[in-house]
């Protein structure tokens, strides 16, 4: 399968956004690590009606004018990866869970550690919003887009809540 890729611009660095028929794939920080997310093949396909309304979306959450995102998302990972992701989805804008509260939301309460794996690996950050995962004694902790980039997300999100 080929993806359509499309390099989008935001206060957090330049974002590279991937998709296909089905739907958002991913999105990837200016510096991620190559193999957090593996994906096949590419084509530059800025035009690509998935990353269009992705690219609306996502200008109007930096705006502060959605806290929600409605678009179609196309998950590839194990199950358990998807059950992490879900349960990210579930998290309102402008609050926080940590990755006891997300392993006991997925049946898994013994799971903190392979919670955090997963949320590592999340390949749709923002959308699926594993920068609202913190540490149960409510401290930042490792994201994609680095802390600074974490903080930011959070800050945008109290003010737009």
């Amino acid at each position: 399968m080929t993806y359509a890729y499309a390099i989008h611009p935001s206060p957090v660095g330049k974002l590279k956004l991937v998709a296909n028929d089905a739907g958002l794939a991913a999105i990837l920080w200016e510096n991620d690590r190559e193999d957090r997310v593996p994906l096949g093949a590419m084509t530059e396909r800025p035009d690509h009606p998935v990353l269009v309304e992705t690219k609306r979306q996502l200008d109007e959450y930096f705006a502060g004018k959605r806290t929600q995102f409605d678009l179609p998302l196309d998950f590839h990972g194990t199950d358990f990866q998807k059950s992490v992701w879900g349960a990210l989805l579930t998290i309102p804008a402008g609050e926080t869970r940590s990755y006891a509260e997300i392993a006991a939301q997925i049946g898994r309460p013994s799971a903190c550690r392979a919670v955090g794996a997963a949320n590592g690996k999340n390949p749709i950050s923002i959308v699926a919003p594993c920068h609202r995962v913190i540490g149960s004694d409510g401290s930042l902790t490792g994201f994609a887009g680095g802390l600074k980039g974490k903080k930011y997300l959070l800050d945008l999100e109290q003010r737009a809540a």
